[in-house]
């Protein structure tokens, strides 16, 4: 039996302790993220310390079991860390020595990899170190995964696989010592080779199908993932790759195989909430909004729990899953928004899908989030800040008071809109002129400052906007007329400069895109119009409604409830054929606009419930055919 001299025993014994408390402090819950961060970094120091050691003394056959053990324990913990150059020193250093006990002439490191590692297993074919030398093996495949240098891994992926097979026959030979004298004796590895070559082969799989998913070989990735799914593995890997496999059915245009796949996913590991996600597209994509909605609650549900006691990987904690994958397909793949944004998105959808109770506590419960303790405080005030994948506050506050108004909660949305009011009105431009959108995509930077400044004004005229839909709901016609004709007057300060043209209030000649301001300027002034023509008529100012509802045609010339309630005005002013023509072209439009992608705040009003459409079309009937004009 191998007795090492007392110099050697030391150092295995030094060895032997670092590894026994690094994984007594991976099997403690008890200890924080950063704790554990410490103290790997503790530990990784006291491995390369104690490297240095051992090869501060000739390299020697019968000892280099030793180096090489160690080599492995510090290239795992740097690897652990994301110090990937550490470790791709360590390794070649540690061959470099192993070459130099079998006679062969040092090798340099060259930057075929593949090729080098080829010729160094040969060299130590049947040797003692063979094993030794594939542990290091592993940690090389370990680099390349967490590098992301997949070609590599495919270019020496035979010798990768047959490594799996070589361990695990190395580990029931081992399994004949006795314990005693292997702790003695036997350098401890901070994880099993054999273990680290098995999840390997599954995080190689899952990685490889995405990159092929992101190349478009559907078929290719889906038969290499489901191979991969009979392998042995830690339930997120399982989950990441029914994921994958639903990800290929979604490009294949299998929807319901992919829903399948995607329940797996989730009832392998229900944190695998990106299969969560790509539900919700899916239900969206197949216009199944119930389902949608349902799907939304859950993932904002998921999103919301605490993350899990045990790491997922409960016998590789060392090692997790986002060090090995993270490429930008996989990246891309396993996008999840954040659950902010996903409560937007569902309060948003239902709100606009009949379930307007559950929208309105949705929002609230979304601006409650964003001024609790919890997140950083934010308010109004904070006009200028561009959340990632939610909008702005502002914004929010306005669809929230659009919500309010739905639910006939008029005093709730005005304190909403007051609150943006009081935040902006001394950040009110004088005037504004807005590019055309044509001349702008052709090159031209944009100006951040302009674009705020657009922001600032369309917001405090949305506010007043929907304070006069308040009024309006409350039937107090004198203040709705002031609201409305406040949001006008802000309105009037913005023109819209066109090509080789002096700005000008947009009209029928100039390019409005969706999306753009000016679009949202020509919505904003049209709603207002409405708004306040109606609130003349039902106040008997005849001639001033009139003016109003055709200004908003002219504005916004789908808006159904201005085409009512201009051809009301015009049949109190008994011009009755007029009257019948307006409302058949308002009928002509296949439905009121309302529209997902458009915010909440800038939806048609709902005041065209107050005319009774039942008599208008009785008054049209006895009013007889009307004649083309």
């Amino acid at each position: 039996m191998y007795r090492p001299t007392s110099l050697l025993y030391k150092w295995i014994q030094e060895n032997n302790a670092l590894v026994q408390k690094l994984k007594r402090v991976e099997s403690s819950h008890s200890l924080s993220r950063d704790q554990n961060q410490n103290h790997l970094r503790w530990c990784s120091l006291e491995f390369d310390k104690l490297l240095s050691k051992v090869q501060g003394v000739p390299p020697l056959a019968d000892d280099t079991h030793l180096e090489l053990s160690v080599a492995y324990n510090t290239c795992l913990c740097f690897t652990a860390q994301s110090r990937f150059t550490d470790s791709v020193l360590i390794l070649s250093q540690s061959i470099q020595r192993v070459l130099q006990t079998t006679d062969e002439a040092p090798q340099s490191v060259a930057s075929d990899l593949p090729a080098f590692w080829k010729k160094v297993l040969k060299s130590v074919r049947n040797t003692t170190l063979n094993n030794f030398v594939l542990n290091l093996l592993c940690s090389q495949w370990l680099i390349w995964l967490a590098t992301c240098k997949l070609k590599a891994v495919q270019e020496f992926e035979e010798d990768l696989y047959s490594l799996t097979k070589t361990l695990c026959a190395g580990a029931e030979n081992d399994m004949g010592c006795k314990k005693v004298e292997k702790f003695l004796y036997t350098p401890l590895l901070v994880m099993e080779p054999r273990r680290l070559a098995e999840l390997l082969q599954i995080w190689t799989s899952v990685a490889q199908g995405a990159e092929r998913l992101a190349e478009g070989q559907n078929l290719e990735a889906l038969s290499g993932l489901q191979k991969a799914s009979s392998l042995p593995a830690p339930r997120i890997l399982l989950a990441y790759i029914h994921h994958l496999c639903g990800c290929c059915f979604v490009q294949m245009n299998c929807p319901q195989m992919a829903l399948q796949c995607y329940k797996k996913a989730l009832e392998t590991d229900y944190s695998c909430v990106c299969a969560l996600y790509q539900s919700v597209l899916i239900y969206r994509q197949l216009g199944n909004t119930q389902a949608e909605i349902q799907a939304l609650c859950l993932l904002y549900s998921t999103l919301m729990l605490p993350p899990p006691v045990v790491p997922p990987l409960a016998d590789a904690q060392l090692l997790s899953p986002s060090l090995l994958l993270h490429s930008q397909s996989f990246d891309t793949l396993h996008f999840v928004p954040s659950a902010l944004s996903v409560l937007h998105t569902l309060a948003l959808k239902c709100v606009l899908h009949n379930r307007l109770a559950e929208g309105v506590d949705h929002y609230l419960d979304l601006l409650a989030t964003l001024q609790s303790e919890d997140q950083q405080p934010r308010s109004p005030q904070q006009i200028n800040s561009k959340v990632p994948d939610y909008p702005r506050l502002p914004e929010l506050y306005l669809e929230a008071g659009a919500a309010l108004l739905m639910a006939c909660r008029p005093a709730d949305c005005m304190a909403l809109c007051n609150e943006v009011i009081n935040t902006t009105l001394e950040l009110l431009p004088q005037r504004l002129v807005l590019e055309d959108p044509e001349k702008r995509s052709h090159g031209e930077d944009n100006d951040d400052n302009g674009e705020d400044k657009a922001a600032v004004l369309f917001w405090t005229g949305t506010a007043y906007l929907l304070q006069g839909h308040c009024y309006s709901q409350l039937k107090d016609w004198k203040q709705a007329v002031t609201h409305y004709t406040r949001c006008i007057n802000l309105l009037v300060k913005v023109c819209v400069k066109t090509k080789g043209s002096q700005p000008q209030v947009p009209g029928p000649g100039v390019v409005v895109k969706p999306g753009t301001h000016v679009c949202v300027l020509q919505r904003l002034k049209g709603l207002s119009l409405v708004g306040r023509g109606v609130s003349f008529t039902l106040t008997d100012h005849l001639q001033e409604a009139l003016r109003d509802l055709q200004l908003s045609l002219h504005a916004f010339p789908e808006c159904v409830v201005a085409g009512l309630w201009c051809g009301e005005v015009l049949w109190k002013l008994g011009r009755r054929r007029e009257a019948a023509a307006c409302w058949e072209k308002t009928w002509s439009y296949s439905t009121q606009s309302t529209v997902d992608d458009l915010p909440l705040y800038l939806q048609e009003p709902q005041l065209g419930s107050l005319l009774d459409s039942t008599e208008i079309r009785k008054r049209i009937q006895e009013l007889g055919p009307t004649r083309s004009t």
